[in-house]
């Protein structure tokens, strides 16, 4: 099959839907190396790099209208360009397809992550909510299939948007084969000196906004003042919510408590799992998630996972996590207790983390979609 993908993020995003797009497409040519592969991009980057792969190539837009109006080119006018070309099917790897696709003949297909912007629409800019929402519906009423990364979000595509369950196909996402690798102690202290780290510590990964809930750690930490004083590591931006979190930290004098590691230095990639090695716990108490992709770069390495009842949690953490309900402070702060003072059960959750995370392998990935492109 001649497989195409909508690769901007690829090229472009270097956090999540950007992470998703690099693994799959590498583990499709890894895995499946009879099929040509083709990456739909309005540019190009060092974010992704395909000489590895002979079974790959880049797009761009090449008339100058298209060069001009790359945008324009992304989500409407390069799909004369892919029936042209023999493309078979097109997978728009976050939320969206082109315009006018389910006329050509070209198959399609769309993953999609979540709808936090319908459940939480207060979150957002009011015209992105719009804008998401159009491109969303129109994905998932003229895509020929539609991958879920999670029940939750086939469940919710279904709630909003009245799309029939057999179009929907859940097929859950993998992470960076670098967590699975496990460092030894001398490489963990080297990166903690090097960042400036403490020896021991929480560890928060994700964005600073309201809806992935840092203030109730730093509210848990605050009931465990004076009996446990383990500072927190927190790797993320944030704006608005960032600010508030930082000034109620501030006014409970626990500034000593929190490292900002954003500001302090840049993480460096090959870092990140050495920093999930180096934490006494992962603490990812989220209101709502489309699948939680920190929990699993944890149980990958062998780090125990503190995460929210509820939502997506469940499917990623599996029996590994310890769930804790996030709008009520005290049970993660008994949560963050369990894991220091019970050192059988923390070795107990890295055993089963590592084994629950064998079920979102890259082949596994793989294939699930794979599945998907062979039944259209």
């Amino acid at each position: 099959m001649n497989i195409a993908f909508d690769a901007k993020r690829a090229y472009q995003n270097n956090t999540g839907l950007g992470n998703y797009s690099r693994t799959l497409i590498s583990s499709l040519a890894t895995y499946f190396p009879q099929h040509s592969y083709y990456l739909y991009a309005p540019k190009l980057t060092t974010l992704y790099q395909t000489a590895a792969f002979s079974n790959m190539q880049s797009v761009l837009p090449e008339k100058r209208l298209h060069r001009w109006f790359r945008s324009a080119w992304r989500s409407k006018y390069v799909v004369g360009e892919l029936a042209a070309k023999g493309i078979d099917i097109y997978h728009g790897l976050s939320h969206e397809i082109p315009f006018g696709i389910h006329t050509s003949g070209v198959k399609s297909v769309v993953t999609m992550h979540d709808l936090i912007f319908e459940r939480y629409p207060g979150q957002y800019n009011p015209i992105d909510v719009q804008t998401y929402r159009r491109k969303a519906k129109y994905a998932c009423q003229y895509a020929d299939k539609i991958i879920a990364i999670s029940e939750q979000t086939k469940q919710d595509i279904i709630h909003y948007y009245k799309t029939p369950a057999e179009k929907i196909e859940v097929v859950y996402q993998s992470c960076d084969e670098s967590f699975a690798v496990t460092h030894d102690e001398s490489q963990i202290r080297q990166m903690k000196a090097q960042y400036g780290l403490p020896d021991s510590y929480f560890l928060y990964v994700g964005s600073i906004i309201e809806r992935k809930n840092l203030m109730g750690i730093i509210h848990a930490m605050l009931q465990l003042k004076g009996d446990i004083d383990l500072p927190l590591v927190v790797l993320g931006g944030g704006s608005s919510y960032k600010k508030k979190v930082k000034t109620f930290v501030a006014q409970h004098g626990m500034s000593d408590r929190i490292i900002w590691l954003n500001e302090k230095a840049r993480l460096a990639d090959a870092d990140l799992p050495l920093l999930y090695q180096g934490a006494q716990a992962l603490i990812y108490p989220s209101i709502f998630e489309g699948f939680g992709i920190p929990i699993l770069e944890a149980l990958w390495s062998r780090t125990p996972v503190i995460t929210s009842a509820g939502s997506c949690f469940g499917e990623t953490g599996g029996d590994a996590a310890l769930y804790v309900n996030p709008l009520q402070p005290p049970t993660i702060a008994d949560a963050m207790r369990k894991v220091l003072r019970e050192p059988s059960f923390a070795a107990t959750m890295r055993t089963k983390g590592w084994a629950h995370a064998q079920l979102f392998s890259r082949e596994k990935c793989a294939a699930g979609v794979m599945k998907v492109y062979e039944s259209l």
